[in-house]
């Protein structure tokens, strides 16, 4: 008997576990299609989008209370600039900061059921995630669409 109540309550708590990580990676994973948005945003030199898409990164990062609150205080501050200015320059700034912090996060956690790719520009010496392997620059945009290259692949 003792030994069927250990594995019933073994049961319960590998499906609670299994059911938190799915939690956690939707939660992931609207942050990252959020964070896509604001890269397409900047690649295309759209400030304003940029800024929308921002805005959307922050809602996904305040409903996502499966990550941890400091990892998640970092992506909603560098977002919250990029969604308050209108100027790219300061926009890519903290995307910059904003894409160091999703790379760690990716790390961690499953963000796409298809392979994440992280580029790399090296004229601003930074990294980014990108959901395809051709490289659209968020750094420079139109001026240099396809500077950069692929540093690695997560899936």
């Amino acid at each position: 008997m003792k030994n069927y109540i250990i594995t019933a309550l073994l049961t319960v708590f590998s499906v609670l576990s299994v059911s938190a990580q799915v939690k956690t990676d939707a939660q992931v994973s609207n942050l990252y299609k959020n964070y896509i948005e604001i890269k397409t945003s900047l690649s295309s030199d759209d400030a304003d989008k940029a800024s929308a898409s921002a805005s959307e990164f922050i809602k996904s990062a305040s409903s996502a209370k499966a990550l941890p609150e400091s990892q998640l205080n970092k992506l909603k501050k560098d977002a919250d600039i990029i969604a308050k200015t209108k100027n790219i320059k300061n926009q890519r700034e903290a995307f910059q900061r904003l894409s160091a912090n999703m790379i760690v996060l990716a790390k961690e956690y499953k963000l796409s059921a298809q392979p994440v790719f992280v580029q790399h520009c090296p004229m601003k010496n930074a990294d980014w995630l990108s959901n395809e392997k051709q490289v659209v620059n968020p750094y420079y945009g139109k001026a240099m669409l396809s500077c950069g290259n692929v540093k690695s692949e997560i899936k």
